[in-house]
Formats: structure tokens, C-alpha cells, sequence
């Protein structure tokens, strides 16, 4: 920096593109996992070496000025080159047999990639898969080796795997189903998962059956939650069935008989260019496509490898 010139604050620069990408200051804090005044420090710092106002409060929301978009505009674009560039070189060396799996899809974690992990690790000679689920979009500044989703866009370069397509079933308890006709449906409540609204009238479209001829039973948040009081209780459950096929396997659940139909989505694996453990990452999602290919239809399309 040249004798004479105030050094920029780049801190404050970085906190407010978080403002600016994340339109609050209270949602850049949990972003940057700082306190909510010390981004507005940031903030006031920032605006006081500029002289221009940049932020404007409105409610819980922050408003960018004129000022305030004409300078996220031209600092937003470097900085996330900057931290693409720093995740590509950065060097793990603690961390060289170690992937960072991210899923946007908790359920599909818990049921089915948590329990049968430990077999990828061992063929993997003792690799660790740490996991984390978030429903937030993925960008280049996250850290992570491998994405699992089903609805959300990977923008940056990465080899994508085909996992599985989406097949929906009403199960329950094999008490309650076994040998019963596929009429239980109307008969017999059917939970609904707030975080997936869709599939319930997704089923019962494919079904060709009317909301208003079926039972509404208790609601969850999510299937992970439903799952056990499916398995202990007398209601049914709408689900995709990848996330009940160990249960079934374990005689806990039980498919009512004709329910099966397509939701229309595909599972994605992704294994981001940027990973420092790049040929691991692509070993786990080859080694993703085989797990869900296990006991599946041999007519479903799985698991082809694409740019």
C-alpha cells in the first residue's frame, strides 16, 4: 500500500458482500458465525471509509443503497474468486484420507448413507466421511468434497453421478398392512412431512385417488421423525421408497401392496472439482450409486457419470 493511503478494511468488505448476498445482518452473522454488533462494526467500519452510506434497515431485512449495490456489484465477483482460488490451494495435510460429504437431504443421511458408511470407510482403507445437512444453497465459498441433493443447483464445475429415481409407496406397520388391499389407503390416516409438502399429493396424483377420500393423520417435519411411529402405530406413511428399504428388509414396514408410483425426481451425486481429495470423492460417489443400487429395479436408470 502506498505511503500515505488508508489500508481497506477487507474484513468489513467481506462482511458486507455476506450483507449484501444475504439481503440481513443478522443472517450474514450466522453465515460468518460471528456476533450480530460485530457485523455491524464491520459495517459502520466500511461505510466510514467510503463516506457513503451502504446499508439501509427495513424491518429485519437490509435494503442496499444505490451506493451500497454499485459497490457489491464490483467486489462480490473477486472475492468469490478469491476464496475459490484459496479453497483449491489451500493444503490439508492432517486431512489427506478425510472427505466432507454435504446433503441437502437429512433423511435419506440417517436411513440409508449413515448406517452402511462404515463399509465405504473400510473398503476406502479407513477414509473418514464427516457429514453435515443443510437446506441452504451451495456456493464455492462452502467447504465440502461431495454434494447430495435432489433439488438444489451445483453452480460450479464437478462430476455428477446419477443416484436414483424417486419411487413414492404407502407403507405401515406389517400389522396393519399385511395382506390388506390397497383400498387401506381410505381407511386408515396417513401422516404428512412438512418438509416435503409435495409428496403426498405427488402420490396420490399417481395414484389417481382424491385428497378428500383419504385420512389426514398426524404431521412431522421431516420422515426421519415419522418413521418410527409408522413402525409402532396404526397410521400409513406416503414416502420415497429408498428411505424405508432397510426397514422393510428389517420387517419393521411393509409396502401396501399397488402403491408404488414415480415422483418425477432424481437423487444427484456431485464431486466438486475444487476437492482437495478429489480421486476420494469420486471413489464415494461411485461407491453412493452402488449402495442404491442394491435391491432396486434393474429398469431404473442409475448411476451414469457426466460433466
Amino acid at each position: 500500500m502506498p505511503e500515505g493511503h488508508e489500508s481497506l478494511p477487507l474484513n468489513s468488505v467481506r462482511a458486507f458482500a455476506v450483507i449484501a448476498r444475504e439481503k440481513s445482518v443478522t443472517r450474514a452473522a450466522v453465515v460468518l458465525g460471528i456476533a450480530q454488533s460485530a457485523v455491524s462494526r464491520h459495517l459502520a467500519v466500511l461505510e466510514d471509509y467510503l463516506g457513503s452510506k451502504l446499508v439501509e434497515r427495513r424491518g429485519r431485512n437490509s435494503e442496499l443503497t444505490a451506493f451500497g449495490r454499485l459497490f457489491a456489484t464490483a467486489v462480490s465477483e473477486p472475492l468469490d474468486t478469491i476464496y475459490f482460488t484459496a479453497q483449491r490451494m489451500k493444503r490439508r495435510q492432517t486431512d489427506l484420507n478425510r472427505i466432507l460429504v454435504r446433503t441437502s437431504l437429512p433423511t435419506f443421511a440417517s436411513t440409508l448413507l449413515i448406517p452402511n458408511i462404515q463399509a465405504f470407510s473400510t473398503e476406502a482403507g479407513g477414509a473418514v466421511v464427516d457429514v453435515v445437512t443443510t437446506l441452504s444453497q451451495p456456493t464455492s465459498a462452502d467447504n465440502f468434497d461431495v454434494l447430495i441433493t435432489r433439488d438444489l443447483a451445483l453452480a460450479e464445475p464437478s462430476d455428477r453421478w446419477v443416484l436414483l429415481n424417486e419411487d413414492l409407496v404407502c407403507v405401515g406397520s406389517p400389522r396393519q398392512v399385511a395382506g390388506k388391499e390397497i383400498d387401506i389407503v381410505t381407511r386408515v390416516p396417513i401422516v404428512s412431512i412438512t418438509s416435503r409438502p409435495d409428496t403426498l399429493p405427488t402420490w396420490l396424483r399417481g395414484m389417481d385417488i382424491r385428497q378428500e377420500d383419504i385420512k389426514l393423520g398426524a404431521r412431522y417435519d421431516h420422515h426421519y421423525l415419522a418413521l418410527p411411529a409408522i413402525a409402532h402405530g396404526r397410521s400409513l406413511l406416503v414416502t420415497p421408497e429408498v428411505l424405508v428399504r432397510d426397514l422393510i428388509k428389517q420387517g419393521l414396514l411393509e409396502i401396501v401392496k399397488g402403491t408404488r408410483t414415480p415422483s418425477g425426481m432424481q437423487y444427484h451425486a456431485h464431486a466438486v472439482d475444487r476437492s482437495q481429495n478429489l480421486d476420494l470423492a469420486r471413489m464415494f460417489c461411485r461407491w453412493l450409486v452402488r449402495l442404491c443400487k442394491e435391491d432396486q429395479p434393474k429398469s431404473k436408470l442409475l448411476g451414469a457419470a457426466s460433466k
